[in-house]
């Protein structure tokens, strides 16, 4: 399922129109991302919780040459799944 389908999903759900439906998606996805990039999490009861997780530098191998380098620290997104997800 991409963004659309879920729209259409959304849309037949809800009664909404598909471009209200789809506009819906927008902003929720946005208030997410918008949420994560400030270090704060997200949490959907029944669904998951959507964090920012800060990865330290490490040192790491190039497989092609074998050679030692230090990858970044930096900070990704992350998403841990509700208990009820995770049993399906």
């Amino acid at each position: 399922m991409n963004k659309s389908d879920l729209a259409k999903a959304v849309a037949d759900t809800t009664g909404l129109s598909r471009t209200q439906a789809g506009e819906a998606v927008d902003a929720t996805i946005e208030a997410i991302v918008g949420s994560v990039k400030g270090n704060d999490s997200v949490q959907l009861a029944g669904f998951g919780t959507f964090f920012a997780k800060h990865r330290e530098a490490r040192e790491v191998r190039n497989p092609r040459t074998g050679e030692k380098m230090m990858s970044k620290a930096k900070t990704q997104a992350a998403f841990r799944p509700a208990a009820a997800l995770k049993d399906i």
